[in-house]
């Protein structure tokens, strides 16, 4: 299917009226798998013609996902990864897990941005990020697609190489996402140590319910960022 190009539109216009001289596109991986980090890429990239083909990652097939990001990873001017553990997120819920992995990714970048655009509508952010959200900036924002790209191709190989120990949970494939064979290893063999044990998959699994975390009021305060999928047989 066609799809119109990223543009530095909103770049453009961060710098225009905030004065801001770098801009850093902000997107995640991992919001709804079962599995896995949440991950969070920023990415500089400033005003020049990104790569032919760039788009939201979940637009491109996996080989060609993998041909940009390895172009990527030098086109850009800077980018750095962050993650939050499943741990983090059973402990502090997606949104503050959302929040550490993405300030991981922008304080690892060499130089400190002056804006920051992020794909979605909700800012996870907050102060002192100056922030401007962008629905489907994946799609429209260049900076924001180079970071959708790399922050993909970056977890679905931290989920492969964790899935090696637990080939039944096909990691390689399905990333830590729901899928039959996921569904199935989950029902026989339980969680394995990867695992959001605070999702909602839990309760669909009489077995292993008894290993689901419920977060006390005081974890996590602010309102949940949707993600988290059912087990939904």
């Amino acid at each position: 299917m066609p799809y119109e190009p990223p543009t530095h539109t909103v770049e453009r216009s961060l710098r225009a009226t905030t004065g801001a001289r770098i801009v850093a596109g902000v997107d995640e991986v991992g919001r709804g798998a079962w599995a896995g980090p949440v991950t969070v890429c920023a990415a500089v990239t400033g005003l020049r013609r990104p790569p032919e083909g760039l788009t939201d990652s979940k637009l491109l097939t996996v080989k060609r996902r993998g041909e940009l990001a390895e172009i990527l990873r030098t086109w850009v001017t800077s980018y750095a990864l962050g993650h939050a553990s499943p741990e983090e997120i059973d402990g502090l819920g997606m949104t503050a897990a959302l929040r550490l992995a993405a300030v991981r990714a922008l304080e690892a970048l060499p130089v400190r941005p002056d804006a920051v655009i992020l794909d979605g509508k909700h800012d996870y952010l907050g102060r002192p990020w100056r922030v401007r959200t962008v629905i489907k900036g994946d799609q429209s924002c260049v900076a924001v697609a180079a970071a959708s790209v790399i922050a993909k191709v970056q977890r679905d190989k931290m989920m492969a190489e964790l899935g090696i120990d637990h080939a039944d949970f096909g990691f390689a494939d399905n990333a830590g996402y729901p899928s039959p064979v996921h569904k199935a290893a989950l029902a026989e063999r339980g969680p394995t140590p990867y695992h959001r044990l605070s999702w909602a998959y839990l309760d669909a699994l009489p077995q292993w319910r008894h290993l689901k975390k419920v977060r006390s009021s005081a974890e996590g305060s602010g309102p949940e960022i949707e993600g988290q999928l059912g087990f939904d047989f």
